[in-house]
């Protein structure tokens, strides 16, 4: 007999490829436990404002192949305080819901935090494409990001060698550098800046550059990392000192869109799933993850405490492999 009755889920922050793979999974694996789906639009906001909708098997039938998520999402500062907390378990408990999904990243799972200290039963999936929460090692989206990413570097790429040009594509990832290090890693850059382990020192870059093309190298790829940024004005500093033509490209919200790989679909979907058996079962403030081959779940508070870092030998295999 599952625990709780009747749970919610909302999607919450930037959206990601896969949330809407996690939302049918969760809504599914819900009813087949006999419990209630309610589907909270537009993330906090929406469960303040009460746009709260029933959710059967037909209601996510034909999603999991979409991008973006058909709940919606939006940021919510009224929800980061108390008043607008207390207000939230007000709608919960309006609507008989005990428990809920939240998806999204780590200001989504101190809502989830919140809304647990007050009664309502919450688990936390890891929606975002930057792959910045330490407690697991795949994060809904990811994959698809940097798939979207690499395919467009290496269009980019073609004209930049067409044109005999220097390149700066600029990738999304917030502050985190993992899109920038597995597309540099992938699309052969020549150059890769974290804000990790980016020095600021742009006369390495410059020297890097002349160097290459004296050495007979056309074109100088670059993929700048979101973290870092200013990519245009590094662009026309670099041209100045070189003398080479330079362009920077910002990928943008692109990266963020499209439809989910098959991982992207899978994970999703069995993270979802998980995420509703535990939460049926009664568990609270939990953060379902995958960590060294398996889905597993840590408490909230132990997961935001986590810290996350560029691996080492990854980095120093990325610049082994740019000579």
């Amino acid at each position: 007999m599952a625990k709780v009755k009747t749970i919610g889920i909302l999607t919450s922050g930037g959206d990601a490829p896969g949330m809407n793979a996690a939302i049918r999974a969760v809504v599914r694996k819900a009813i087949s436990n006999g419990v209630t789906v309610k589907g909270i639009k537009k993330g906090y906001q929406g469960l303040l404002n009460e746009e709260i909708i029933d959710m059967n098997a037909r209601s996510v039938s034909d999603t999991i192949q979409r991008g973006g998520t058909i709940l919606g999402t939006a940021r919510c500062m009224e929800f980061m305080t108390e008043e607008g907390q207390k207000k939230g378990v007000e709608v919960c408990r309006k609507y008989g819901i005990e428990g809920m999904v939240v998806i999204g990243g780590d200001g989504s799972y101190r809502g989830a935090q919140a809304l647990s200290r007050h009664g309502i039963n919450t688990i936390g999936l890891p929606g975002t494409i930057d792959l910045d929460i330490a407690c697991t090692d795949y994060t809904i989206g990811f994959d698809t990001a940097v798939n979207t990413a690499m395919e467009a570097i290496d269009k980019v790429r073609d004209t930049s060698s067409s044109h005999e040009r220097c390149s700066i594509i600029e990738v999304m990832g917030r502050n985190a550098g993992y899109i920038a290090l597995w597309c540099g890693v992938a699309n052969g850059a020549e150059d890769i800046l974290l804000p990790e382990t980016y020095d600021y020192n742009e006369q390495a870059i410059i020297n890097n550059i002349i160097k290459n093309r004296k050495r007979g190298k056309t074109h100088h790829l670059i993929i700048n990392a979101e973290g870092i940024g200013h990519s245009t004005s590094m662009a026309r500093r670099i041209e100045a000192a070189t003398g080479i033509e330079t362009r920077a490209t910002i990928l943008g919200y692109m990266q963020r869109g499209g439809s989910p790989t098959c991982k992207d679909r899978y994970y999703a979907s069995i993270m979802g799933a998980y995420a509703a058996d535990i939460l049926c079962a009664g568990s609270t403030n939990r953060v379902v993850a995958y960590k060294g081959g398996k889905f597993v779940d840590f408490d909230i508070e132990e997961a935001l405490e986590m810290q996350k870092s560029i691996p080492d030998y990854e980095y120093q295999v990325s610049k082994c492999l740019a000579i």
